[in-house]
Order: C-alpha cells, then sequence, then structure tokens
C-alpha cells in the first residue's frame, strides 16, 4: 500500500468537539507508561501520535512529558483533522513535540503507540471498526493502538488496546474515592463495546460481575473505596490483569468481552 509523506495524506475522519482539559487522560497516560514503557525503550524509533488532541495542545504536552520519564528521546505528535486547531497549538511545540494535520491515516506517520482517546465516540460501530482497521494499518511494526473514551475531567475511563492483528485487552479504569459501583464506567465504554451492554452479552456480564464482587466487598469499605475495589478483583472470576488494580484499574483480555 502506498505511503504519503508525513503531513500530506489524505486527512481521513471528522473532526470531534474538540473538549479537552489538563489531566484528562492522566489514566491512560500513566497506564501506558507502566504498561508500555518497555515498547518506547526498546523502540527503533520511538514515535508516539496524539490523534485527535482536540482544541488545546494540552493533552499532547501532557502525554511527552509523561512518556519522556521512560524514554527521553520520545518523538509525540499531535495529529489533528482541524486545521485551525493545529495552527493554534503550534506554539506549544518544543523537542520532541510537535502537531500536524491528519486523521485516521495518522498523517503519513508510522508510530510505535497511538493514543486516541474520545475520538470515535460520534461514529457508528461500523465506521469505528473502519476506524480502527485504518489506524491498525498505520502502525510501526509491534506497534499498539490504545483507543477509549473518557469523561469530562478525567475519573471514568475505558481503553481497548490492539495491535496489528487486532484487539486484546480493554480496561476500566476509575477515580475511586469518587466510584459509586463498577457499573457507572459502563457510559464510558469504547463504541465496540458500548451498544452492547445488555443482558447476554460478555460486557454486560463483567459489569454486572464487577458489581456483584462491589456488593460481596462492602465491607472493606470501611477502610476506603480502594479497599473495596482490591477485593472486588480479587473475587471475580473472570480472567484478569490485576498489577494495577490499586491505582483503580482492572484489565481483561478482549475475549472477555468480544461482542
Amino acid at each position: 500500500m502506498k505511503r504519503y509523506a508525513a503531513g500530506r495524506a489524505r486527512a481521513l475522519g471528522l473532526p470531534t468537539r474538540g473538549t479537552t482539559g489538563p489531566n484528562r487522560l492522566r489514566r491512560v497516560d500513566r497506564w501506558l507508561v507502566a504498561v508500555h514503557g518497555q515498547l518506547l525503550r526498546e523502540a527503533a524509533d520511538p514515535l508516539v501520535v496524539d490523534l485527535g488532541f482536540g482544541a488545546t495542545p494540552i493533552t499532547a504536552v501532557e502525554l511527552h512529558m509523561r512518556l519522556q520519564e521512560v524514554r527521553p528521546q520520545v518523538r509525540v505528535v499531535g495529529v489533528e483533522i482541524d486545521q485551525e486547531r493545529v495552527d493554534a497549538a503550534k506554539p506549544a511545540e518544543s523537542p520532541g513535540l510537535s502537531f500536524v494535520h491528519g486523521g485516521f491515516e495518522l498523517a503519513g506517520l508510522r508510530p510505535v503507540v497511538v493514543r486516541a482517546l474520545n475520538v470515535l465516540r460520534q461514529y457508528d460501530e461500523a465506521a469505528a471498526a473502519a476506524a480502527w482497521s485504518t489506524l491498525q494499518q498505520g502502525l510501526a511494526p509491534g506497534g499498539v493502538l490504545v483507543e477509549g473514551t473518557c469523561d469530562e475531567i478525567g475519573r471514568r475511563a475505558a481503553w481497548v488496546e490492539l495491535d496489528a492483528n487486532g484487539p486484546r485487552t480493554l480496561t476500566l479504569a476509575a477515580h475511586l474515592p469518587t466510584l459509586g459501583r463498577p457499573s457507572d464506567l459502563a457510559e464510558r465504554l469504547p463504541k465496540a463495546l458500548i451498544h452492547h451492554n445488555v443482558p447476554g452479552r460478555r460486557v454486560h456480564d463483567l459489569l454486572a460481575a464487577m458489581d456483584d464482587a462491589w456488593d460481596r466487598s462492602a465491607a472493606y469499605g470501611a477502610f476506603g473505596n480502594r479497599q473495596r475495589w482490591l477485593a472486588m478483583c480479587e473475587l471475580l472470576d473472570h480472567p484478569k490483569d490485576i498489577r494495577r488494580d490499586r491505582f483503580g484499574e482492572l484489565t481483561v483480555p478482549w475475549e472477555t468481552v468480544h461482542p
């Protein structure tokens, strides 16, 4: 397939609302550092794309800052389909941080990581799946795509990790002091899952099991929601990775929730 020079590929996609703010994506950034730090350290070209950075460049600036902790030479490129947003972001450029016009074709870049948060919510499920495919094709060998959504201040989030072969995991993340029930995260499910949160579907079963385990862990609530979340994770029968459960995260294999 023909590759275009960076910045010259035909931009694919539609502008988002552009809503953003400081620390909105801190949960997924910290997960990236913890889970994929080794990928960045070993990459010959540690190029990362922040797709659809929005009305201000703050999330790309923060991503660059956080990823420098594991690879000082990391390059973060903010890609936006709205040229006015790109122009407005240019003053924030610095060594290792730049902004270009583009969409799902990634402006012809071949990043080792793509972070696409709050980008696909406006698309229907079929269009979102097509966007996944386009983004996967643009990854560097061994690269990963992280796609999902979060609330306006980053307290509730869910994201899917994909490689070139398809989705691998779903991560649910919450600010535990303000969490009512695990199923509160349902409204932040990625487009590939949100319409499947109905009885009889796997993602609904997972959230129901989390609520049940949460209820059974009520006694731990006396020590705070963090201890209750930890107890909930231990009670779940679903396959899971709980290495980061103390941060209010739960990661499950994609097969656990595949629609």
